[in-house]
This record gives C-alpha cells, structure tokens and sequence, in this order.
C-alpha cells in the first residue's frame, strides 16, 4: 500500500512563485518561465512526451466577484472526525465499510483512510482516494486522489495527460483568488499543472508527475507516470509531528 505522505512536497508547491521551485524529490535548480516552451491549452489531451511547461496564467474573468472557498472534498470537510468521514465515503461513493482501508505515518505519526475509486473522474480510470488526520487534532486535514499504474493498470500517459488537462482547465474556472495562482510549472519530477489557494490559503494541488527527457532544440519533455491531486488545509503549517526545539 502507498505511504502517505503531507509534506514536504505541499510545503514547497504553496511556497515557490517563478523560480526555484520545490517538490517531494527535492528542490531543482532556478528556472525562468520564459525558457521552457508552451503546453498545450488547457483541455487538450496532448500525447504522452509532450513538451513541459512553465507558465503563469491569468484566473478567469469574475475570479475576485466569485471567490473559491476550499473546505474539504465532496461530502469530507477540513475539521472531520475519523467517523464521519468515513460515513462520507461510503455516501459519496456508494462505498461498502470494508473497502475503506487504514494506514498509519510512522514518521509524522498522522492517520489516514484510503479508497480505491473507479471512474472518480469520467473515463479517468480507477484512482485511490486518501483522507489524513492530523497529529494532534486527529481531524481531517488533507484529502488526495492519485491516479497511476499502481491504482489502475490499464492506465497511460496519454490519460494522465488528458485526466491532467481537464481537471486544471476545471480548477482555472473556479474562481480561486488571484494571488497566488501557478499553473505548467515545472518542479522535480513532475509539472505543477494547477495550485490555488482561497482566502483561508487552503489548497488545491495538481501535480502531474514523471521522468523528463531533453529533447531538440533543449526541450524539456515530460513522459507521466503519475497525477495527482490535493486539497489541503493548511500545507503552510501542517498537523504533523515534529521534533520540539533543543531537543537534539
């Protein structure tokens, strides 16, 4: 079963802006946006090796009128008890009890509640679900959806690019606050293809992942392995454990 993790990954994605930015494997050197050639618009399902992008988009026209407020994923808000957001689940997804599995973080000693999902996006192919409780609060702080090999064998490239492509072009419709939205950015491993915060700085992350190859004219090309997605209560300040000051 696949470790869950919260940061530091959503740490770095929430931090970076143009330049410098940072993923799960790791900080990669500056790049300027202007340098790496353009994606393909948003809702276009481009061919697996793609190009890869690093542009910053404008938010949709109404943004400020309509602002995006992030509090949790379907019927799990930010704030749940283990209980009821397993009674989410099974509501959302016509789920059985026993479907719903637990896991454990031994290094930041979080819990969380995974799923297997068919068709969570429309002809999207099976994803795994994870609902994670906080530290401390033992409270829903972070709900994920990934899709890859691991959770669908049947999947490809080309979907995760397409699964990509309709969910940023989604979110872009969503009305987040303008400050700060990223979009194509390029990080370690992978292409941030969304992150949006609302007024409370909850996120959403989409975070298309892969191997990079150069190709002509030093075009950086992206062939996906992975997408994935998070909403985040507080990726700034997460509920995990952490070593108190002085102790070693």
């Amino acid at each position: 079963m696949r470790k869950i993790y919260l940061v530091p990954a959503l740490v770095g994605l929430l931090t970076f802006v143009a330049t410098g930015p940072v993923a799960a494997q790791g900080a990669v050197p500056k790049q300027k946006a202007a340098q790496a050639p353009k994606a393909a618009a948003a809702g276009a399902a481009p061919a697996a090796g793609a190009p890869a992008a690093a542009t910053t988009e404008a938010p949709s026209a109404g943004a400020d009128d309509k602002a995006k407020s992030i509090d949790g994923f379907r019927s799990a808000k930010f704030g749940m008890g283990e209980a009821d957001v397993r009674a989410a689940m099974i509501k959302d997804f016509n789920a059985k009890p026993d479907a719903i599995k637990a896991q454990d973080n031994a290094s930041e000693l979080t819990h969380s509640i995974l799923m297997s999902v068919p068709e969570l996006l429309p002809n999207g192919g099976t994803a795994e679900l994870s609902y994670v409780f906080g530290y401390k609060s033992k409270s829903l702080i972070q709900v994920g959806a990934v899709w890859s090999k691991g959770t669908d064998a049947a999947i490809t490239p080309e979907k995760l690019f397409s699964n990509a492509n309709i969910l940023r072009a989604h979110f872009m419709g969503e009305g987040f606050k303008p400050d700060p939205i990223a979009v194509n950015m390029p990080v370690a491993g992978g292409i941030v293809m969304f992150r949006g915060s609302d007024a409370k700085d909850r996120s959403v992350i989409l975070l298309l992942q892969g191997t990079f190859e150069n190709k002509e004219n030093n075009q950086r090309v992206l062939t996906p392995t992975s997408l994935l997605l998070f909403y985040v209560a507080d990726a700034k300040s997460p509920d995990i454990f952490k070593l108190p000051p002085g102790q070693f």
